[in-house]
């Protein structure tokens, strides 16, 4: 019998500030240099490129491409993961995804990451693995960039 694909990655961070701020962040290459990588691509619509480049915390290019782009609201794009999981994460048809959402909250606009895609067995276990904490990782430095850009 078959192994089950892995479920997706979910994870939330409440940003008290404007969702247009929150969403630029997200969309905007100077500011996604800001928390999540050192060189960006954003493309201004569905099918755009979402290329993003990483020096940590290792060297690696995710070359994707937007599959969701609703100001204000979401983003879709396609992953690819590290050098580490290249033979595993770069075979994948489709692709992983990853989509955030943008939501009002009592507390503030809540920042809903989900990642999705992820196959069965040890080595799609340690590619999610690897990519859940990355990923909770990046969405506390959007939450201090965005509070630092706000505040100083």
């Amino acid at each position: 019998m078959p192994e089950e694909p892995l479920d997706a990655i979910l994870l939330q961070v409440t940003v008290p500030l404007p969702v247009p701020m929150i969403y630029a962040a997200l969309v905007t290459p100077e500011q996604l240099k800001g928390w999540l990588c050192t060189e960006a691509t954003v493309g201004a619509e569905a099918g755009g490129e979402y290329r993003l480049t990483f020096t940590e915390p290792e060297r690696f290019q995710s070359a994707g491409k937007i599959v969701q782009r609703t100001n204000d609201l979401d983003l879709g794009f396609t992953w690819i993961g590290p050098p580490a999981f290249a033979n595993l994460m770069h075979a994948a048809s489709p692709p992983s995804q990853v989509y955030l959402r943008l939501q009002e909250s009592p507390e503030g606009v809540d920042v809903t990451l989900e990642h999705s895609g992820w196959g069965a067995g040890e080595a799609w276990e340690q590619a999610r693995s690897w990519h859940f904490h990355f990923w909770d990782d990046r969405l506390q430095r959007l939450k201090e960039y965005l509070i630092r850009t706000a505040y100083g």
